[in-house]
C-alpha cells in the first residue's frame, strides 16, 4: 500500500509540483490549501507524514505543526517537513521547536525533498511496515570543537578498524571540501575521482556512486574532497544530502569528517549523523569551544544524546583531568584515545593510518575500542547478533 502524504501549501502551484513529484513515485498525496484544513486532513486521514508550508491561511505552519503534536498519540509520530522561503536559522529553530523533523528552504530540488521524505518514512514507519527491507546503514559525522585535535586521524582510523577488525562495509567522507586532507593522510595522487565527479553526474544513485568511490588497500571505500579548492563550491547541501542518502543503502556505516565550520553543509552531515562526535583534547582554549558548539547544536534542535564527546590524547597530561573537564561541559565524555604522538606522526607522514600498518600497537588498540563501541552503539540492541551486510 502506497504510503499517503499530506501537502499543506496555499500556493496551488507549489501543490501540483510537489503533487506531481510525490505520484510519480508512487505515493499517495492529499492537498490542502490553508492550515485549519491541513489539521483537519491529518486527523481524518492519518497521513504517513506532511509537507507543511510555513506562511499560511487560517493558521500558520508553526501552529499546525504544534497542534499534531500535541495531538497525536502516545506512541505516534508523523514526520513533519517544514517548507520556507526564508533560509534564516532562526525560523529554522522556531520550526524544529514547534515539532518539524527537518526543513527545506524554497526552491529545493525534487531529488533533496524525495531523498529526506524516505529517510523520515524509514525512521518513523511501525516495524511491520518495514519487513523485508534492507537496513540502511548508519552515518557517523566526526566534527573538530577546533583545528589540531586530530579528528581527520580518528575519522580515517575508526573507519578502517569498523571495517578491518569488525567486518563492516564502509565509506568514509572528506567533507572539508576546499582543504581535505583524506588524499594526504592516505598517499592518494590528485588524478583520483572525488566527490565532485559524483555531483556533476544527472543522477545522483548507487552504481554512480560505486563508480566514484576510490576503494583503499585497507578495504574501505572513500568518497574524497574535490583535488582543488576553487571546485568545492559545486557541491551544494543538496547534494550532501542526497550523496549521504544513497552511501546510507550500500555501506553499513557512512564515516564523514566535517569540517570545522557550522554551515549549512554541515547541518546537513549532521542531520543525517546517528551520532555526532565531537573530537576535543583536554586544553582551555578547546574546553571553550566544545562548549560553544554544545550550546548552539542545542539551539539548532540537536538532542543531546545524539552528541558524543571524544577525547583524544586522553593521556596527555594538561593539567586537565576528564573529570573535570566533564564538570565544565556537563556532560559526560564517553570516548577517549590515548596519546602516542611518534606513532600518529610516523603514520601521517607514511600516509599509512595507524589501523592500517600498526593496528597491534597501542594506539590501534585504542582506535578498536572506540570502534567496537561505535559499532555496538550504532547497531542497536542487536549489535552482537547483527551480521555486516555484504
Amino acid at each position: 500500500m502506497a504510503a499517503k502524504i499530506l501537502v499543506v501549501d496555499d500556493d496551488a502551484h507549489v501543490q501540483r509540483l510537489l503533487g506531481y513529484t510525490l505520484k510519480q513515485e508512487g505515493y499517495e498525496v492529499l492537498t490542502a490549501a490553508d492550515g485549519a484544513e491541513g489539521l483537519r486532513l491529518w486527523g481524518v486521514e492519518t497521513p504517513a507524514l506532511v509537507l507543511l508550508d510555513v506562511m499560511l491561511p487560517r493558521m500558520d505552519g508553526y501552529q499546525v505543526a504544534q497542534k499534531i503534536r500535541a495531538e497525536e498519540g502516545s506512541g505516534v509520530h508523523v514526520p513533519i517537513i517544514m517548507l520556507t522561503a526564508e533560509s534564516d536559522v532562526e525560523q529554522r529553530i522556531r520550526g524544529l521547536r514547534a515539532g518539524a523533523d527537518d526543513y527545506l528552504v524554497k526552491p529545493f530540488h525534487p531529488a533533496e525533498l524525495l531523498a529526506r521524505i524516505r529517510s523520515l518514512l524509514a525512521r518513523f514507519a511501525p516495524r511491520e511496515a518495514l519487513v523485508g527491507r534492507p537496513p540502511l546503514g548508519k552515518v557517523f559525522a566526526f566534527y573538530g570543537a577546533k583545528g589540531g585535535v586530530g579528528t581527520t586521524t580518528i575519522a580515517i582510523n575508526a573507519a578502517i578498524a569498523l571495517h578491518r577488525e569488525l567486518g563492516r562495509r564502509v565509506c568514509l567522507v572528506d567533507a572539508n571540501l576546499q582543504f581535505g586532507d583524506h588524499r594526504v593522510f592516505l598517499d592518494l595522487g590528485l588524478d583520483r575521482k572525488s566527490i565532485v565527479d559524483a555531483v556533476s553526474a544527472p543522477t545522483i544513485d548507487a552504481d554512480l556512486i560505486r563508480n566514484v568511490v576510490v576503494h583503499h588497500d585497507s578495504g574501505i571505500d572513500l568518497l574524497l574532497a574535490p583535488p582543488s579548492p576553487e571546485t568545492a563550491e559545486l557541491v551544494t547541501p543538496a547534494h550532501m544530502s542526497q550523496l549521504l542518502e544513497v552511501l546510507r543503502g550500500i555501506y553499513d556505516y557512512v564515516v564523514v569528517d566535517v569540517d570545522k565550520r557550522l554551515d549549512e553543509m554541515n547541518l546537513q552531515a549532521f542531520d543525517a549523523a546517528d551520532p555526532i562526535y565531537v573530537v576535543m583534547t583536554a586544553d582551555l582554549s578547546c574546553l571553550k569551544n566544545v562548549r560553544l558548539v554544545l550550546e548552539t547544536l542545542g539551539h539548532l534542535g540537536y538532542e543531546q544524546s545524539n552528541v558524543k564527546l571524544v577525547l583524544n590524547r586522553a593521556n596527555a597530561f594538561t593539567g586537565i583531568s576528564v573529570g573535570a573537564a566533564e564538570k565544565a561541559l556537563k556532560q559526560p565524555i564517553e570516548h577517549q584515545i590515548l596519546n602516542e604522538y611518534r606513532g600518529a606522526i610516523s603514520a601521517l607522514n607514511s600516509g599509512a593510518p595507524v589501523m592500517f600498518a600498526k593496528a597491534d600497537s597501542p594506539l590501534g588498540r585504542s582506535f578498536l575500542d572506540f570502534a567496537r563501541a561505535a559499532d555496538k552503539q550504532g547497531a542497536g540492541p542487536e549489535a552482537a547478533e547483527a551480521p555486516a551486510r555484504h
